[in-house]
């Protein structure tokens, strides 16, 4: 009887979409352990939360060289090595935490979800990943993407508030309670949002700027460290910036370093680009400015060395 009661799911067009979507998951994975087919490595789109990855991302996935997911996967890549794994130290990894069976789950769960081809994927923790990437796939090219730390960490600090349209930030959806009490901007937020950085525990009492501000440093600095060991057609280095001031040049120069066509499809896409935000208001230049200025000049000369190294200038 417990059979005949569920028999209605059968009917139901989403589960049986999903029960197909899982089925034809599993055969490809069997297809893939037998055959193992040749695909080039991924090319990952890094970058800090709140940098600009996902404009990035969906304009190169715009492109039909490219097979990608349309979302992150965080999970994923955590449940190959990340704080369950490592002892609640991070989401990064290093060139150290690679196993070949890491690149073997990912090219296996690529292939079964999207199929054989270039995969394109931005996944924000794997910006303190590259290392770790490069070692599993050491053909895969990197897209950087830096913003101006005032405005970056500005509006990480809306996402730790507002969260977005559908969702939030906070990281216990995905490991759980933390290990020890958070108490960030005098309790205000009892658990980190969007990704968890190295030393985050001696952050743990910090003000909300001054955890945004770590985040940002951390994000940034681990990619430029990684950039030295990186082979210089690997890698293509953007602003955020110029997503408003210049958008079809950055993006003509992006696909060409990435050897693939830059069609006039995508430069009317390019020449009409919007940047949209997922937590508070119209993007624009220098908007910390109108939300967060007193918080922001606080932690101006904690980011100031690495704002002038990624080559803003922090007098205006």
């Amino acid at each position: 009887m417990p059979q005949l009661r569920n028999l209605h799911k059968l009917l139901d067009p989403e589960i049986r979409a999903k029960n197909l979507r899982a089925l034809n998951q599993a055969l490809r994975g069997l297809w893939w352990d037998v055959t193992r087919p040749a695909v080039p490595d991924p090319v990952f789109v890094v970058g800090c939360s709140r940098a600009g990855t996902t404009i990035t991302y969906e304009t190169l996935a715009a492109s039909p060289q490219f097979l990608s997911f349309g979302w992150e996967i965080p999970q994923f890549w955590n449940e190959l090595h990340g704080p369950l794994k490592n002892g609640w130290q991070s989401e990064a990894a290093g060139a150290e935490d690679a196993r070949p069976e890491h690149r073997t789950a990912a090219l296996r769960y690529f292939y079964q979800r999207l199929g054989a081809g270039w995969v394109l994927d931005k996944t924000c923790i794997n910006v303190m990943r590259i290392h770790y990437l490069h070692k599993l796939f050491p053909q895969a090219k990197f897209v950087f993407i830096q913003r101006d730390g005032r405005d970056n960490i500005s509006s990480m600090m809306d996402g730790w508030r507002v969260g977005r349209s559908d969702g939030r930030f906070e990281l216990s959806q995905f490991f759980g309670p933390f290990p020890e009490p958070v108490a960030i901007n005098d309790g205000e937020f009892k658990e980190w949002s969007f990704f968890l950085v190295p030393g985050w525990r001696q952050y743990n009492h910090a003000s909300l700027e001054e955890a945004c501000a770590l985040q940002w440093i951390s994000a940034n600095r681990m990619a430029l460290e990684a950039k030295k060991t990186i082979p210089a057609a690997q890698w293509v280095n953007l602003r955020y910036e110029d997503i408003f001031e210049r958008p079809v040049d950055m993006f003509r120069s992006a696909f060409s370093q990435l050897g693939v066509p830059f069609t006039p499809d995508l430069q009317t896409r390019c020449a009409n680009l919007q940047p949209t935000s997922v937590v508070i208001g119209t993007p624009k230049k220098q908007k910390w400015k109108d939300h967060n200025p007193e918080a922001v000049e606080r932690v101006l000369p904690m980011i100031a060395p690495l704002m002038r190294e990624l080559g803003y200038d922090t007098e205006h």
